[in-house]
């Protein structure tokens, strides 16, 4: 694998395009490949975060691809905390795909003994999930993998062809990261313990659950217990630059931005930009109270809101409500 330091030179002759860089330039990035690309290639986005839209809506990154590009966008997300992957230590990890005859092009192009791969349709899902959630960089990633490519007896010749043609565009690194993590930095950072803090994640998953529910309809439950998941989501609570850097914000008092200067080298978190703009979606439709963990981050982040006041934010959450009802019928 030689680096090209021109994307657009890197780009022109790609079957299939992987996407890796922080979701505020993918606009940018997608006007300098325009008409610079082929029209048959297919792009596989790595970005966890959301895109800004008209309004207060939020869109995601691989409708952002396929609509700036005109181009078919397939999505990985996962728990693979870069390090490790790096480390080729086992994990596994999910492509949301709906195309059945690309499914194990991209499944096999990615997967090693080390790194696992499940396809799933449920795209939307899996990108929700990764954009709510979003974890360390995974700069390494590819530069780890072995391609080796496979015939498939249920391949025609031309997608045979698409797996020896194949150029990954990686660009740098992912610094996106998660607004269920940073309540979790900011329990770590209270000193609250592992029973705050495994309410504090049971409850970020149900929230996203909700979320994916009330904007992305016809998701399927069975998405959440993937990779891209429940495992991606222990993953960064625990393992995740955002968790740590939000357990220093509330331990030093320090900002984000000072802290993005000491600990990350100026590079800036995810998760606090993620949190505004689902926030910005939420108070569009009245939602806030319905996703209390996720307005609790927002508030934190901005300074709206102690963090010692994070716990009072969820005492009450829907879902105690919600089971006290069921409990009460």
């Amino acid at each position: 694998m030689v680096a090209i330091p021109d994307v657009v030179e890197a780009a022109k002759d790609a079957d299939i395009l992987v996407f890796v860089l922080p979701h505020q330039f993918i606009r940018t990035l997608c006007s300098t490949l325009l008409d610079n690309i082929k029209p048959t290639a297919v792009g596989l986005s790595l970005i966890k975060g959301f895109g800004r839209g008209e309004g207060n809506s939020i869109e995601l990154i691989s409708k952002i691809i396929e609509k700036n590009l005109r181009i078919q966008c397939n999505v990985l997300m996962g728990a693979n905390l870069a390090n490790e992957v790096a480390e080729e230590k086992f994990c596994e990890t999910t492509i949301g795909c709906k195309d059945k005859r690309l499914a194990p092009v991209l499944r096999d192009l990615i997967q090693t003994s080390n790194f696992r791969v499940v396809v799933v349709e449920d795209c939307e899902t899996v990108e929700v999930c990764g954009a709510l959630k979003a974890r360390a960089r995974l700069k390494k990633l590819l530069c780890k993998l072995d391609f080796n490519f496979r015939y498939f007896d249920y391949l025609d010749f031309s997608m045979r062809c698409l797996l020896w043609h194949c150029f990954i565009l990686f660009i740098l690194f992912n610094v996106s990261q998660n607004i269920v993590a940073c309540a979790a930095g900011f329990v770590d950072g209270l000193g609250l313990g592992d029973n705050t803090k495994a309410a504090v994640i049971r409850l970020g998953l149900m929230e996203m659950v909700k979320f994916v529910d009330t904007f992305y309809s016809g998701s399927k439950l069975s998405t959440f217990f993937e990779s891209c998941g429940v495992a991606d989501l222990i993953t960064t609570c625990y393992g995740g630059r955002n968790r740590r850097v939000c357990e220093q914000f509330v331990k030093t008092g320090k900002t984000i931005t000072q802290l993005e200067d000491d600990l990350l080298s100026g590079q800036k978190l995810q998760g606090p930009a993620t949190a505004d703009e689902v926030h910005d979606m939420l108070k569009a439709r009245n939602l806030m109270d319905k996703f209390p963990l996720f307005t609790a981050v927002h508030r934190v982040c901005t300074d709206q809101l102690r963090p010692a006041d994070l716990i009072d934010q969820i005492r009450s959450h829907p879902e105690h409500v919600m089971r006290l009802e069921e409990a009460s019928a």
